[in-house]
């Protein structure tokens, strides 16, 4: 086939997916106002309101990360996303934590739990320009893996359910 044809169709498939994205990325901001109610604690969670501003719990959740000597892994801010299309949602940013020794004995314990880590923290921006601390406990993500799973992997949940309450802890604190 003529490259140039390759060319022409790779440009219109291009296009056309352009076209799409710009239709979902416009359907978007209605979707994603939703409610600005805070969230409330459900079952293997932990929702701690705090008193300080979404940009300063952005800050303490990571000095409170790397003073518990874990890794902060990934980060994904729909509220960056939203700006940078020139939309204002309220702050909103999840942040991955996990450490290596841990994901060696978690896979080592299940291979399937693998699909977990890194563990999450939510941070979401309240009405009130307070932000709230929340995320779902290492206990709770594992749970479903432990039949079938080696011993280990309950030990894993158990420290690492001590080490996140430490980190949130530390970054709710006043």
């Amino acid at each position: 086939m003529d490259h140039r044809v390759v060319s022409l169709a790779l440009a219109a498939s291009f296009t056309t997916a352009l076209a799409l994205m710009a239709v979902a990325i416009t359907a978007a901001p209605a979707a994603a106002q939703g409610t600005t109610a805070p969230l409330v604690a459900r079952e293997g969670w932990a929702v701690m309101p705090t008193p300080h501003s979404f940009p300063v719990l952005v800050g303490r959740l990571e000095e409170a990360v790397k003073a518990n000597k874990m890794g902060l892994v990934t980060a994904a801010s729909a509220s960056d996303g939203a700006k940078a299309q020139g939309f204002t949602i309220p702050g909103n940013r999840v942040v991955g934590v996990f450490r290596n020794d841990f994901a060696r004995r978690m896979l080592a314990a299940s291979v399937p739990a693998g699909i977990e880590a890194p563990i999450r923290f939510y941070l979401t921006e309240n009405a009130d320009g307070t932000a709230t601390l929340s995320y779902r406990k290492p206990s709770a993500v594992f749970g479903p893996y432990l039949e079938g799973a080696a011993p280990d992997l309950k030990a894993v949940a158990t420290e690492l359910d001590a080490i996140f309450d430490q980190i949130a802890k530390a970054a709710a604190q006043r």
